[in-house]
């Protein structure tokens, strides 16, 4: 069934990147179709578990075993999904994928997207990390620089609430930040020993994390964090920035925005006359009633490698091998960050020390290598930085096996010792053969082709991994903290969550799949902007950057479309 109404754009996702597309194509004045393939979850009414305690699941809130085989994919994350937030990750027996090779696929299907369980590290870009490519002889060079990003990553930080400490480093520029949350003593500890024992400029700060932090009547509908770190569930106060928080909200009170969830979007329509997209094929994802819906413009943010599905699933007589796919770059270079590696120590001291409230961020060590010749590795290009925090370790730890009677009441009252861990975000290059394509015979239970994974880590991502370990080993022990312990878990590219690539922004279309504007070279009217656009990766977390880009993006389809280019 084709609806007769044209919209003026049709978003595709709610996530980050969605979210913020369809606020400020919205608050432009334009009329916006919003497609959303999971169910609504509407702001603090659908956060069910927004207020549960451990003792309120069974197994600690461990998954039954029926469970863990629903989210067998889900769990190689380590930390999700438990019981109190499995409704927010995909069932992977519903939603299934093919690995070529091991991909870790984190997704999470609902209005709202990842924007609800993200980590909310927030780091600009610099020029360090626009102009990497075409320094190294990598890949292609981005087609923009710090310069055009700045205002809009001003515009993102100063609506979304970023706490943080102000560093006047050139490899992680400062930006709008809220107060920064506190280090512990630990914590301190450690940035001291880097300040004194280091000569490579390292250091140690709090993370820049999307939470407020001090009471402001300029981001509307939400309140300062509460710090009681149960933020993946859904924050009843909007301490914590997500798109059911802030930027749907926003949308929806211009009276432009029609949202409509379980749309399974799988295909971008083309006129060959016009050379246009025209709109969207969906799915019911409840009922698998088949519609479409037309538009002038569509904003793809279903997430990095669901956008890259839809675009290879479009074809038509001018796009045989996929919409924007002409030189046969889409779906190619596929990027993640190094994940789950890095050291761990016990802390000898400070046992008359605590911290009050469950604070929803640790420290941030900012990249340190291969910055100038000073830095420079022979054995990698680009570089890493570190997150990790300190804590008191459990109160059963000071329990002994025989303690009984006094020393046992006396002893479950105490904390334990102190512990201190950091893992490292490495860079990944970008590689023409590591791709996304589309299943030849699997499909999934709406009759729609299987993404298949061909991604790997190569030499350069394996010399850094082990340097990652090195170098947060030589940190904790110089700082004279004991029983240091390297580690790094069995993982593959994905498992970052930080999945990027597949339709990279660049200046030449043979090269690469979209404008300076998160354009298709190609298609004019249909914009990519989450991390599907992204043309290198940087070692920090990306999603300040979508944010940024896709703000970018949408003011500038608002301008093309007030100026009838889009007719």
């Amino acid at each position: 069934m084709i609806e007769t109404k044209v919209y003026d754009a049709i978003v595709v996702g709610t996530g980050i990147s969605g979210g913020w597309a369809t606020k400020e194509l919205c608050e432009n004045g334009l009329n916006v179709l919003v497609l959303e393939r999971g169910p609504m979850v509407k702001h603090v009414q659908d956060y069910k578990t927004m207020n549960d305690d451990p003792w309120d699941y069974p197994f600690k809130g461990e998954l039954s075993r029926e469970d863990k085989e629903k989210y067998h994919k889900q769990l190689r994350v380590g930390w999700a999904p438990k019981d109190d937030v499995k409704h927010f990750f995909v069932n992977d027996l519903e939603h299934p994928y093919q690995e070529t090779k091991r991909f870790d696929w984190i997704r999470g299907y609902q209005v709202g997207g990842r924007s609800l369980t993200w980590g909310r590290q927030s780091y600009r870009w610099s020029d360090i990390d626009f102009e990497a490519n075409k320094n190294d002889g990598i890949a292609v060079d981005w087609p923009v620089r710090y310069k055009d990003i700045a205002p809009w990553y001003d515009k993102v930080e100063t609506y979304i609430g970023v706490s943080g400490q102000a560093l006047g480093l050139e490899q992680l520029p400062d930006g709008k930040f809220q107060p920064p949350m506190g280090l512990n003593c630990v914590e301190k500890d450690l940035q001291q020993s880097l300040d004194s024992k280091f000569e490579d400029g390292r250091l140690l700060t709090i993370g820049r994390v999307a939470h407020i932090t001090e009471n402001t009547t300029d981001i509307e509908g939400r309140g300062p964090c509460q710090y009681r770190n149960r933020c993946w569930r859904g924050c009843p106060f909007g301490g914590y920035f997500s798109s059911n928080s802030s930027t749907l909200p926003a949308a929806e009170r211009t009276g432009n925005m029609t949202l409509r969830p379980n749309s399974i979007v799988h295909e971008i329509t083309y006129d060959d006359n016009q050379k246009r997209a025209t709109g969207v094929k969906i799915v019911d994802a409840e009922t698998h009633e088949k519609l479409e819906f037309k538009s002038k413009i569509v904003f793809l943010c279903a997430s990095s490698m669901a956008s890259v599905g839809i675009l290879l699933q479009s074809k038509s007589q001018r796009f045989p091998n996929g919409m924007g796919n002409e030189y046969d770059q889409l779906g190619r270079n596929i990027m993640d960050h190094h994940y789950q590696l890095g050291a761990s120590a016990k802390v000898d001291g400070h046992l008359d020390k605590y911290y009050k409230g469950r604070r929803p961020n640790g420290f941030y060590i900012p990249r340190f290598v291969n910055l100038d010749e000073k830095t420079k590795r022979k054995d990698f290009l680009r570089g890493f930085g570190y997150q990790g925090s300190a804590n008191r370790t459990n109160w059963s730890e000071m329990v002994a096996e025989m303690a009984y009677g006094k020393e046992l009441k006396e002893s479950i009252l105490k904390p334990g010792g102190w512990e201190i861990g950091m893992g490292g975000f490495g860079e990944m290059l970008p590689y023409h053969d590591n791709r996304v394509t589309l299943s030849k015979d699997k499909k999934d239970q709406w009759g729609l082709p299987q993404l298949d994974f061909d991604v790997e880590f190569k030499e350069n991502e394996y010399n850094m991994r082990e340097a990652i370990k090195e170098e947060a080993a030589a940190m904790l022990k110089a700082a004279g903290f004991k029983n240091v312990n390297a580690f790094e878990a069995d993982t593959g590219p994905g498992l970052g969550i930080h999945e990027m690539g597949g339709a990279r922004m660049g200046h030449d279309p043979k090269t690469s799949v979209l404008n300076k504007h998160n354009q298709l070279h190609a298609v004019p009217n249909v914009y990519v902007t989450d991390g599907a656009f992204m043309t290198s990766s940087s070692c920090v977390n990306p999603s300040l950057t979508y944010m940024a880009f896709t703000a970018r993006a949408a003011n500038h389809a608002a301008e093309q479309f007030k100026q009838n280019k889009f007719s």
